[in-house]
């Protein structure tokens, strides 16, 4: 596994290290990175299941409370809730996920708010 810091300053690891054919038990990895909240002051922490030249897929979690603050859309990306509940907010709207429930990502401005301790997958499209 190679440890890196991500964009946003938080704590955020490569899982595969390149491989394409890894499985990976994506409510395990959640399930570990909101227990390791604590652990980190920023409320968050990341880490990055598959990384390619055309698409990247990270599992978040978030404390209770936590906000990604605004931030550009990606060309193309979905938002999955694996545990708690987030909302998405863009502009004048807030649309709510809990456990299971996708959501396309808005081609805006967006920010991402966790109304409990959650874990999500953002699966986004590379430019």
């Amino acid at each position: 596994m190679t440890s890196h810091q991500s964009d946003s300053g938080t704590n955020a690891e490569t899982m595969t290290g390149g491989r394409t054919d890894e499985v990976v038990d994506l409510f395990e990895l959640a399930e570990r990175l909101v227990a390791e909240l604590a652990e980190h002051a920023a409320g968050r922490t990341a880490r990055t299941v598959v990384s390619g030249s055309s698409l990247r897929t990270v599992v978040i979690a978030l404390k209770e409370g936590t906000e990604l603050a605004e931030h550009d859309a990606p060309t193309a990306g979905t938002l999955y809730c694996l545990s708690g509940r987030v909302s998405l907010d863009s502009g004048d709207r807030s649309q709510e996920l809990g456990p299971g429930q996708l959501l396309p990502i808005p081609s805006v401005r967006h920010s991402v708010r966790a109304h409990a301790d959650s874990a999500v997958l953002l699966t986004v499209a590379l430019r």
